[in-house]
């Protein structure tokens, strides 16, 4: 019973962090019908501009290091922001009017282009978070000692993506934001701008995903600047789990295929941790091929 609690919250905190990724593929999805292929390279530096915030403004020892984390969360998720309101602007709003296609090379080619910028600005090696800015105790819970990382991790992932539930929900930005996703031209008979609208969507997904990429840097100490392949198609995948398009199936299948992914290397083999949470996604599609919580894109009628 032990190992089972220590592989849910394992599973808990990394589906935490496959959920806030996966809210950017989502929310670009339910707007535009376009896979931001770049979103997981986005992720990716989130996590290194995390770490060179760190190093420049000299934050470990200042302050304790929850205060730490989340600042380095907060500055990185402003950051990528900028970033993914540049991407829009640059590599997907001229090509707004053309086929479905132009838009996914657009896509692939701002991924490949982030993937090497990072790459040739921090070089090939792995980079490593120091160690210590979280403190390495752990907290009984049922009578299980969990590592605080994870608890912070976990609380930290699901505070977020309910901020951006409330958002979306119980704000005139969300409720525009849901009229865009439904029909762009009524939208814009109401008065609605849906250019800015487009753009505060590319603010809010990267940011989130910058948000995971420091988190991810903390709670696994090493980062690559090719992580973003795996961590997006993981994220992308929970995305489908939950119903693309549909921002709590999002939440629903991050969470779910992190802790798909701890058991099965708990209780089958490590080797084959990835081959089952895919083979669930199977099943689910199989069987309900909207998604757990159903796919949300309107049609016009």
């Amino acid at each position: 019973m032990e190992e089972f609690f220590h592989q849910l919250t394992n599973g808990l905190a990394v589906g935490g962090i496959y959920a806030l990724i996966a809210l950017g593929y989502t929310m670009v999805y339910g707007v535009l019908r376009l896979i931001n292929f770049a979103h997981g390279d986005l992720f990716t530096l989130g996590s290194y501009l995390g770490l060179t915030l760190l190093f420049s403004l000299g934050l470990q020892g200042k302050m304790s290091g929850i205060l730490v984390g989340g600042a380095l969360i907060v500055m990185s998720m402003g950051l990528v922001a900028v970033v993914g309101y540049l991407l829009e602007r640059v590599a997907y709003r001229p090509l707004r009017g053309s086929n479905r296609l132009a838009a996914v090379v657009s896509a692939l080619g701002a991924s490949i282009f982030f993937s090497n910028a990072i790459m040739l600005v921090y070089g090939a090696r792995s980079q490593v978070y120091p160690n210590g800015i979280l403190p390495s105790v752990a907290v009984s819970l049922l009578g299980v000692d969990i590592p605080l990382m994870r608890i912070v991790m976990f609380v930290g992932t699901v505070v977020l993506m309910l901020l951006l539930y409330w958002f979306i929900n119980h704000t005139r930005i969300g409720t525009a934001i849901r009229a865009v996703a439904i029909d762009q031209d009524t939208a814009k008979l109401m008065g609605i701008n849906v250019d800015n609208i487009i753009s505060m969507i590319f603010l809010i997904g990267p940011a989130l995903g910058g948000a995971a990429g420091v988190m991810m840097g903390l709670y696994y100490g090493q980062i690559t600047y090719d992580m973003g392949f795996s961590f997006g198609l993981k994220a992308f995948t929970a995305a489908i789990m939950g119903g693309i398009g549909n921002i709590p199936g999002a939440m629903v299948g991050g969470i779910l295929l992190g802790v798909l992914e701890a058991m099965g290397a708990a209780y089958v083999s490590i080797a084959w941790k990835d081959a089952i949470a895919f083979l669930v996604l199977i099943l689910i599609l199989i069987f309900r091929p909207t998604g757990l919580l159903g796919e949300r894109v309107a049609e016009k009628i």
